[in-house]
């Protein structure tokens, strides 16, 4: 997932709030998120006033949590790997990972899982959540930023272990002053002390 300026930001964002310029009025909640703008939520007043020529999705909810049609979020990012749900025969995915149910008693073999918050999945999905997504993406930029470092720490350290058997293959000393290693004999086999009285 290439990194979007406003994904962060739909992603922290507050919805359903009533807008402050149309409170009165009846469509007055806040469940639009310009991408062109990142800004605040905004209300369907707001849309049509500021944002009118502007990429704009509607946050929707289910089960009080912040879902996003399907067909307007893949239009603008790689939802590949995030759990899709059918809810009202529209197909959406969560915005940010949703608190586990409670279990009673014994807990139900599951073979998907989110692979950030442990949730089970219907399907073969990596992550629950768009959330989840981003923190899987973001460690897994770390993991590869630390590889890469590792790799050029290999490659430092071979270009002085040809450096090395290079001055050997001249006939260099490669380790002057030192003195040659001594073979060592082993005292034997260990004695307890004896116990004193």
């Amino acid at each position: 997932m290439p990194a979007v300026p406003w994904l962060e930001r739909l992603l922290n964002t507050t919805f359903f709030n009533l807008c402050r310029n149309h409170a009165a009025a009846a469509r007055s909640e806040c469940n639009m998120f310009c991408l062109d703008c990142n800004c605040d939520a905004f209300c369907f007043y707001c849309r049509s006033s500021k944002h009118k020529d502007h990429q704009v999705i509607q946050i929707r909810r289910s089960s009080y949590h912040d879902v996003v049609r399907v067909s307007e979020i893949q239009k603008v990012l790689d939802i590949s790997g995030v759990q899709t749900y059918v809810i009202n025969s529209a197909r959406v995915l969560f915005l940010n990972e949703r608190p586990h149910p409670k279990l009673g008693g014994k807990a139900p073999s599951v073979s998907h899982l989110c692979q950030i918050c442990g949730r089970s999945l219907l399907d073969t999905f990596r992550f629950c959540s768009l959330g989840c997504k981003v923190v899987g993406k973001k460690r897994n930029n770390g993991e590869a930023n630390a590889r890469k470092e590792v790799v050029i720490e290999r490659e430092r350290r071979g270009d002085e272990e040809e450096e090395v058997i290079s001055r050997q293959e001249m006939g260099e000393d490669i380790y002057p002053n030192t003195p040659p290693p001594t073979a060592r004999r082993r005292k034997g086999i260990p004695q307890r002390a004896p116990f004193s009285s």
